[in-house]
């Protein structure tokens, strides 16, 4: 029951918003610091905070490896929280420099679950962080859970709000063959249906899922 709900949402969303090319940024490098930077902002701030990273000439593993954490925290300072997340971002770098020598490619030929705990280790790296560079960056097959996702679940009684990370994505795990395409599109509508109807204060005049 359950699946054939999730298939009727996603079919509704895409037929009301169409295609979402999600998630925005040049090179899989970009999109990694995004992920990153993103937690509790908007895109608008994120995208604030690479393009000073950008402006710097900055924007590879090895120079935020090598910058002083302070340096990088007033260079990302738009995204908010900047000291805590320019330690997130150096802690990833260290990480993706020690482990694979600053390549994005070498990371992603690695096997999905060894990396994904590999990546749950990175300190102030979270599951929808971790997924979100999964997905977005190296391609991987799996679904990416977030306040968006479990609201407009929760507000349809698919699953409770406070259920677990893992709980949520393995419905759609369960419901859908893990396809990278069908996740990254899925997940981006649920942030569309998020950010124009399911909000904290809902409104569903003109919602698809109404």
């Amino acid at each position: 029951m359950k699946n054939k709900k999730l298939v009727s949402i996603y079919k509704k969303l895409y037929k009301s918003f169409g295609p979402q090319n999600w998630w925005p940024g040049d090179t899989p490098f970009e999109v990694a610091v995004g992920a990153i930077l993103t937690q509790n902002t908007n895109w608008g701030n994120v995208e604030k905070a690479i393009n000073n990273l950008k402006k710097e000439k900055v924007l590879n593993a090895k120079a935020i490896h090598d910058m002083p954490v302070k340096k990088l925290a007033l260079l990302i300072q738009p995204s908010g929280y900047f000291n805590i997340k320019a330690k997130r971002l150096k802690s990833f770098i260290n990480f993706l420099m020690n482990a694979y020598h600053g390549s994005m490619k070498k990371m992603g030929s690695e096997e999905i679950h060894s990396l994904r705990k590999k990546l749950l280790d990175v300190n102030g790296m979270g599951p929808e962080t971790a997924d979100s560079i999964l997905l977005y960056v190296l391609d991987k097959p799996i679904f990416v859970i977030d306040a968006y996702t479990k609201r407009v679940l929760s507000r349809h009684n698919i699953l409770g709000h406070d259920e677990a990370y893992d709980k949520f994505q393995e419905l759609f795990h369960s419901a859908f063959k893990k396809d990278v395409r069908l996740f990254n599109e899925y997940h981006a509508l649920f942030v569309r249906v998020g950010k124009e109807f399911c909000k904290p204060k809902p409104v569903c005049e003109g919602c698809p899922l109404k």
